[in-house]
């Protein structure tokens, strides 16, 4: 099976303690076109971590030291948002279970075939380039926003609240071909070439500047 190639900067990180199974997921994901690391602990891993890293992450759930889950909820903590996929033992099912509940992406039970990871991992780094693509978009929104004067930034707030150009007019006390120069300024500076657009790139921001 030939998994989809992922973008050059992603990277499967596979963290465990088993030597064998490191080495075997190694050739797998290399054979198909990724690129891989792998470390025996979560410590190890956590020696390399920073947050700029994409891809996503392979964790066994039963590790010595630090445990997978123990490394799935510090990374958590670091606000990381790798996606990460359980490996498990028929044992270890109902802490993968609690993982996924958690914001992991899934498990994958061993032993388990060479297709069943693969899909996986497909998912994972798409799943891993939407939400880095939306991280961008609102980051560039932020940025755009911050540009708006304090006047510009009334009369967006008003067309967000669907307020008509008379309307803005009124509530500023300003003319209403002042109102039509500072409108197409926000749109001019946000980048937007519709007011439906315009709605789309405020609204899709919020809730990164709530974070």
């Amino acid at each position: 099976m030939n998994a989809l190639p992922a973008e050059p900067d992603q990277i499967i990180y596979i963290i465990d303690d088993d030597e064998a199974l490191r080495d075997s997921l190694v050739w797998l994901l290399e054979s198909n076109g990724y690129k891989v690391l792998a470390h025996e602990s979560a410590e190890a891993f956590l020696d390399v971590y920073n947050e700029d890293l994409t891809g996503c992450l392979v964790l066994d759930v039963r590790m010595p030291g630090m445990s997978g889950l123990e490394l799935f909820e510090e990374l958590g903590r670091r606000r990381c948002t790798l996606p990460v996929i359980f490996i498990t033992g028929h044992g270890d099912v109902p802490m993968a279970v609690s993982a996924l509940k958690k914001g992991a992406v899934d498990f994958i039970e061993k032993p388990f075939s060479d297709r069943d990871m693969l899909g996986l991992i497909e998912q994972c780094l798409a799943t891993e380039r939407e939400h880095r693509g939306k991280r961008r978009q609102e980051a560039d929104t932020a940025r755009r926003l911050a540009q708006l004067t304090q006047r510009e930034r009334e009369v967006l707030d008003l067309i967000i609240l669907g307020k008509l150009n008379k309307q803005i007019a009124d509530v500023l006390g300003i003319s209403i071909k002042t109102v039509e120069v500072h409108r197409a300024r926000v749109m001019e500076k946000m980048g937007a070439h519709s007011l439906a657009e315009l709605v789309q790139h405020v609204v899709s921001a919020e809730p990164a500047a709530q974070r």
